[in-house]
């Protein structure tokens, strides 16, 4: 059974960890570690700050969990760039298409992300399931090639409208958005609840469905599952393409509330960022929340560090050496939990033993 140190202190060394690494690189430049953090929290404080913290932490937590979904069942879904950047323009092509009621044509949107995602993990799910190639190949190779389909789709010749220098679809009607929310000098993605509702029926589906159930059995030994009549090449597809339907909605947050289009220059790198998220929440959704929450943070108040002459790189080199230090305690936490259980057990051994040994062992 995992103990709580196991969940907890991985994530607490791991920070730790980078706080030194970026004390000592502060240090060696020449700079005041305590004021530059100091900047940074005091960052979170100051205009719209906190908020777009949030906002980017939704987008953050929609990549984990998309990354998650594949970690349960030892699949490493590379992919999710691909898929959420493939999903987002899709969705806003034929989102900007159509005129719909209220509610519905956001639904309609969000359900063409979900296909569009899981359509895009497809092909490296059949290949994994059927060929068995690796799907970090697969995936790494449709993650090159999504940015020609971007560029083809957002063409003016195609579904595309040029706007001064800039290339992009349709705006999507009124109908087709979420409102904001508004919060303090900011607005907060409406998104955010929804955002939520999926990390909760992630947990739901793992702790109190058999599917779930099976798949965390998959994951951990297709043998074992097989035996238990398991089929692990149908969980292996189904997982893939419920990682890739949950990676399509990675960018709806930005499209549906803020942005109302899919731009050549929309952000990128929030599928990679999926993985490190993922990997500080222990695929946990209440983990991959901090995890995410934190990632933000980190994004949003490096720019400050510029104000106290330090380099806005240094949260960079924190992120870095959170990622690197996150599997190291992790390793070194569960090392220490299992030697604590095998001494339980010894011990519980040893004092069960009948009389008449202990005796004999005493003469």
């Amino acid at each position: 059974m995992t103990s709580w140190r196991t969940k907890v202190l991985p994530p607490l060394l791991a920070i730790v960890f980078s706080v030194l690494i970026c004390s000592i690189a502060l240090l060696i430049s020449g700079a005041d570690p305590l004021q530059a953090y100091g900047t940074m929290i005091g960052q979170l404080f100051k205009g719209t700050t906190a908020v777009d913290t949030v906002n980017l932490a939704t987008v953050y937590y929609l990549s984990g969990l998309a990354v998650a979904i594949g970690f349960q069942m030892n699949l490493f879904n590379i992919g999710v760039e691909g898929q959420y950047r493939f999903a987002a323009v899709v969705a806003a092509i034929v989102g900007g298409a159509v005129v719909l009621p209220p509610v519905i044509h956001v639904v309609f949107i969000i359900l063409v992300a979900l296909l569009a995602g899981a359509l895009y993990a497809a092909a490296p799910a059949i290949l994994k399931v059927t060929r068995g190639v690796s799907e970090v190949i697969s995936t790494i190779m449709l993650n090159a090639i999504v940015g020609g389909i971007v560029a083809f789709l957002i063409n003016p010749d195609q579904f595309g409208v040029l706007t001064g220098n800039n290339l992009k679809t349709e705006e999507i009607a009124p109908s087709g958005r979420v409102p904001s929310i508004p919060l303090g000098d900011g607005e907060l993605f409406g998104f955010v609840i929804i955002a939520a509702a999926i990390g909760f029926a992630y947990w739901f589906m793992l702790n109190r469905t058999r599917f779930g159930f099976e798949l965390r059995a998959s994951g951990e030994s297709t043998t074992a599952a097989a035996a238990g009549g398991v089929n692990a090449k149908k969980m292996t597809l189904i997982a893939m393409l419920l990682s890739g339907a949950v990676a399509g909605l990675v960018a709806i947050p930005e499209l549906v509330g803020r942005d109302f289009t899919y731009a050549i220059t929309s952000t990128q790198g929030y599928g990679f960022t999926g993985i490190a998220v993922a990997l500080l929440g222990r695929n946990h959704p209440g983990g991959i929340a901090l995890g995410a929450l934190l990632w933000a943070f980190l994004d949003k108040s490096a720019v400050s560090l510029e104000q106290v002459d330090v380099p806005k790189e240094i949260a960079t080199i924190m992120q870095g050496a959170i990622v690197l230090s996150v599997v190291v305690a992790y390793e070194i936490v569960k090392r220490a939990d299992l030697a604590a259980a095998q001494r339980r057990v010894g011990r519980a051994l040893s004092g069960g033993r009948p009389a008449s040994v202990s005796e004999g062992g005493a003469v």
